[in-house]
C-alpha cells in the first residue's frame, strides 16, 4: 500500500497538530528521498545488465576456443607418440 504526502499529513494532523504534522512529512520526504539518491548510484540499469550479458558471452567464447586448443594440442600429442 502506498501512501501519499497528503494522506500522511491528514492522518498526522489531528493526532499531532497541523504544524507537527507538516514537519513530519517534510522530514519523512527528505529522509525518502536521501535513501533513493545513496541507492540510485548502486542499481544497475538494463544497459548495465546488457552490458554484463555480451562481455560474459564474450570471455566465454574466449575460454571455450582456448580449452578446444589445449585439447587439440593434447590429442596431437598424445596420437604423434
Amino acid at each position: 500500500m502506498q501512501i501519499t504526502s497528503i494522506e500522511l499529513f491528514e492522518l498526522l494532523r489531528p493526532k499531532l497538530g497541523e504544524q507537527e504534522a507538516r514537519t513530519l512529512v517534510q522530514y519523512v520526504e527528505i529522509k525518502s528521498e536521501e535513501a533513493y539518491t545513496s541507492k540510485k548510484n548502486i542499481l544497475a540499469t538494463k544497459e548495465d545488465v546488457a552490458n554484463i550479458k555480451a562481455d560474459l558471452i564474450k570471455w566465454m567464447f574466449i575460454f571455450w576456443v582456448g580449452q578446444i586448443g589445449v585439447l587439440i594440442a593434447i590429442l596431437n600429442m598424445f596420437f604423434k607418440k
